[in-house]
């Protein structure tokens, strides 16, 4: 029989500060994310990966934790 999977948690992830006047590894890291401009929103599922470059760049933005 096939198991069901149990659904992916999710992450809100807003950018709330620019890049600007930051080093080309944190925008690019930005960039990875999905975030181009301020106030904009993406979905990322909450895996260990995400959540590294989530850490690199915590000070730019606003993360809400989805089911």
């Amino acid at each position: 029989m096939a198991r069901k999977k149990a659904p992916k948690k999710t992450l809100r992830i807003t950018l709330k500060k620019s890049g600007i006047g930051y080093s080309k590894r944190q925008k690019d890291t930005l960039k990875a994310l999905g975030l181009r401009k301020i106030n904009q929103t993406v979905m990322q599922v909450d895996n260990p990966a995400v959540r590294g470059m989530l850490t690199k760049v915590s000070h730019l933005i606003e993360i809400e934790s989805e089911s």
